[in-house]
């Protein structure tokens, strides 16, 4: 069963796939890759006819990644853990400094406790624990102005400044 997730501020059905080791399908489907595997076959990936997404780990650099962002439809920045917030700078630089226009997702550890903040950021979309789903929509509407500068690409309505 597909895994569904928050996108643009609605739950969707995921319509990526993730490969691991797995050989490349002949098919165009739209496929996840992990940075790691993107640097050792990047010439083989560059020719693949389907949509490409890549993961970013905290310790990629978004740097290393810029010249291909072209390519890409989808990056994800995974979270390890409750207290590991490096994704949130890599979506920042990803939206600012490098002009990504594609879908920009959090993955791992990620909570209905973030999705503000996370969109803030320029998450767009968001794997969040099934359960916490239902009510993970209403994270956007947890503050109403913002006094910092942002990116809020990631937020279905955009907040007045204060």
């Amino acid at each position: 069963m597909p895994r569904r997730l928050l996108r643009d501020g609605a739950i969707v059905l995921d319509d990526w796939e993730e490969l691991q080791e797995a050989a490349l399908p002949a098919d165009a489907r739209a496929l996840i890759i992990d940075f790691d595997r993107w640097q050792r076959e990047r010439a083989a990936l560059r020719r693949y006819p389907g949509k490409l997404g890549v993961t970013l780990e905290p310790a990629h650099r978004v740097e290393e990644l810029a010249e291909d962002l072209p390519r890409f439809a989808l990056v994800a920045a995974r979270f390890p853990g409750p207290s590991d917030g490096r994704g949130y700078t890599q979506a920042r630089l990803l939206r600012e400094r490098y002009g990504f226009s594609g879908e920009l997702r959090a993955t791992g550890y990620v909570r209905r406790d973030q999705v503000f903040f996370l969109a803030r950021c320029g998450f767009n979309a968001l794997e969040l624990p099934e359960e916490e789903l239902p009510t993970a929509g209403a994270a956007f509407e947890t503050f109403s102005a913002a006094y910092q500068l942002s990116n809020d690409a990631g937020m279905p309505l955009k907040r007045a400044r204060r």
